[in-house]
Order: C-alpha cells, then sequence, then structure tokens
C-alpha cells in the first residue's frame, strides 16, 4: 500500500485549488478521495505525478471546476425547490383565506376582517417576495432582475394599498400612489421599449402594455382626486351649515313663543343640548381649526372633512370626554322621560365605533338630537 508524504499531499491539494476549486470543504473532500485512491491503487515503486494526474481526470469531463459549479448548482436548486413549494402552498392559502374572507363580508358574518387581511398578508409578504426570488434565479440580465423587483414591490405596494383602503387604515392612499408611479413611471417604460426591440416578444409587450395601462386606469377611477375631495367637503360643510341654521331657527321660535330660555324645560334636556353644542364645537374645531364655521368657508379653506368619527373620538382626549358625557347624559334623560314617549335615541352612540361613520355623519346625528329635543319641549 501506497504512503503519501506531506510533500505530495501539499502537491495535490495546491493543484486542486489551481484548477479553480474555490470551496475550502469541497478542497479537503476531494483531497481526501484522492489521496485514498493513490495510498490504495498506486504500487510503491509506482510513479505518482502520472498517477495522479490520471485519478484527477475521473473527477471531471472538462475541468476540474466543474466538480465546484456542480455542488454550488445542486445547493442552490436544492433551496430553488423548497422555496417553490413554499410559494405554491402560500399561494393556495391566501387565496383561500380571501375567498374566505370575501364570501363572509358579504354574507356579513364575523371573521370578514380575519380572513382579508391573512389572505392579503400572505399574498404580500410570502408569496409574492418568493416569486421574486425564483425569477432572479431564472435570469441572468441586470435588467430583467431590476424589473422584476420593480415589479414585484408594485403588486407588494398594491395588494397592501387595497387591504389598508379595505380596513380604513391611515397610509391607503399612499401605498397606492406609490405602486401606481413605479408601475407606470419606472416599471412600464422599461418593459416596453425594451421589450418592443425583440421581434419575438414584441406582441407580448404591447398587449402586456396595454393590460398595465387598463388596470391602472380603472385603479384610479376609483380614487378621488383632490379637486373632487374639495367639492365633496364643500358640499358637506354647506349641508351641515343649512341643517345647523335651521335648527337655529327653530330655537328662535321656541323662544317667540314664549317658552324657557333653556331648550328644554327639564334640566336634564338642557345638559344634553348644551353637549351637544360642545360635541359640535369640538368636532369642528379638530376638522377646522375653529370652534364656528364661517359664512365664507369655502374662499377660507374652512371645511369639514371626511375623517373617521372613530379616530376623532380616539386621538382626542377632549372630544372623547365630550362624547362620553353627552351619552351618559342621554342615558339620564331616557330613563327620566322614556314612560312620557320622550325618549332620545341614541344617534351617534349606536354608529360611532363604525369605521364608516365620518365626523360629518356624527354631526347631522348630533342636530338630529337636538332637534328631537326641540320637539319633546314643544309637547
Amino acid at each position: 500500500m501506497y504512503t503519501l508524504s506531506d510533500t505530495q499531499i501539499d502537491f495535490i491539494l495546491d493543484d486542486i485549488r489551481r484548477n479553480g476549486v474555490e470551496l475550502e470543504d469541497l478542497q479537503l473532500n476531494l483531497l481526501d478521495h484522492i489521496c485514498c485512491i493513490i495510498e490504495q491503487n498506486l504500487e510503491d515503486n509506482g510513479d505518482f505525478e502520472q498517477f495522479y494526474f490520471s485519478t484527477r481526470k475521473m473527477f471531471y469531463r472538462h475541468h476540474l471546476k466543474e466538480i465546484e459549479e456542480e455542488t454550488i448548482s445542486l445547493m442552490t436548486y436544492k433551496n430553488y425547490y423548497m422555496m417553490k413549494k413554499i410559494m405554491m402552498i402560500s399561494g393556495v392559502v391566501s387565496v383561500a383565506l380571501m375567498t374566505m374572507g370575501i364570501v363572509l363580508k358579504f354574507l356579513h358574518w364575523p371573521g370578514a376582517a380575519v380572513g382579508i387581511v391573512l389572505g392579503v398578508g400572505v399574498i404580500s409578504l410570502i408569496f409574492l417576495p418568493l416569486l421574486f426570488l425564483l425569477k432572479i434565479k431564472e435570469q441572468n440580465q441586470l435588467k430583467d432582475k431590476a424589473l422584476t423587483g420593480l415589479g414585484t414591490l408594485s403588486a407588494i405596494c398594491l395588494t397592501l394599498g387595497v387591504l389598508f383602503k379595505v380596513m380604513h387604515w391611515p397610509g391607503a392612499n399612499m401605498l397606492s400612489i406609490i405602486a401606481l408611479a413605479f408601475l407606470m413611471c419606472l416599471y412600464l417604460p422599461v418593459y416596453f421599449f425594451s421589450g418592443i426591440r425583440n421581434p419575438d416578444t414584441k406582441t407580448n409587450t404591447i398587449v402586456n402594455s396595454v393590460l398595465i395601462i387598463t388596470a391602472c386606469g380603472l385603479i384610479l377611477t376609483l380614487v378621488r382626486s383632490p379637486q373632487g375631495t374639495r367639492i365633496l367637503e364643500a358640499q358637506i360643510t354647506s349641508d351641515y351649515i343649512m341643517k345647523d341654521d335651521l335648527l337655529k331657527t327653530e330655537i328662535a321660535l321656541s323662544r317667540n313663543n314664549s317658552l324657557s330660555d333653556s331648550v328644554a324645560v327639564v334640566a336634564a334636556g338642557k345638559k344634553v343640548f348644551d353637549l351637544c353644542e360642545k360635541m359640535k364645537e369640538e368636532i369642528i374645531q379638530i376638522e377646522t381649526g375653529k370652534k364656528t364655521i364661517d359664512p365664507n368657508f369655502n374662499s377660507e379653506e374652512q371645511m369639514i372633512g371626511i375623517t373617521d368619527f372613530h379616530q376623532v373620538v380616539t386621538d382626542n382626549p377632549t372630544a372623547k370626554s365630550t362624547y362620553d358625557a353627552l351619552m351618559n347624559a342621554v342615558d339620564d334623560y331616557n330613563n327620566k322621560y322614556a314612560n312620557a314617549g320622550s325618549s332620545v335615541h341614541r344617534l351617534v352612540l349606536e354608529t360611532a365605533n363604525d369605521r364608516d361613520f365620518k365626523s360629518y355623519d356624527a354631526l347631522t346625528r348630533i342636530v338630529m338630537v337636538q332637534m328631537f329635543l326641540l320637539q319633546n319641549q314643544r309637547r
């Protein structure tokens, strides 16, 4: 049995490195295999170098570096298949969760929000990132990888933007605008001009570009423009001013009929009325920065917005305190005069926690409560 010297072992290791094998573990494994073959098959008086070079040829077809390339490929494809499996599972799970959430939402059953949030979350944070990683492994050019990254980022922002919009979370419009900006200003120009030059991809490029523009256009049709928001806020403010003026006219008529200066004959009714006035001031202060609305609100940019009333009450301790006091006063009023048919419906409290209930809805409901108190006074 042939015994290799330290010099011969170093010679084999240096030759492995010279032939392009850079992974240290692979170098040592190759060294171990080659040394074992030489020691078992080479005679004591045999030619070491000639036998080594003939043994080395057993490990490759063209050059020794092929072993390292195949090793890296096997390691990569092992992760590739695992990521592909996870991507497929996450895609199926996200579709199932979103379908469940949408069905429950249409049926007004509990659990709709959970299904939609989890479904969109899985597709945005697991499925799309894994799809991006798998795609860039299949692409060699940097331009194609950049396009894939832009497309994936736009899709993630768009899906999260829709989720935030459905759940009435802040940042929905910002995410949607970022997604559309990436698609229209970055992704689409690069994709179109690079794909149209190639005769093989020209038709697909045009078709896909038309579909992208159409999808972005359909999304923009569902978004209210800044001018549309201004017109809506002006209409909301104008409607509230008319309703509040009608209330003031009713108060003046009550006083002209020699009724008490207090809005309601009983103290409980006056307390409810005064708290309604205070609640209106709190909402208008938050929306416009002033406690009252100027008649020239349009030119003064003093308009009631479309803020969620739940957010108004939650984010402002003073408004929350006034709101709670108003609800307690309404309960006290109803407990005292329910038998007389003069109870006040808790119109504000019943919908205050609804995400679709806006601050201008609350103002309208408060005016309705005050009008109801005036009717009770006339009785």
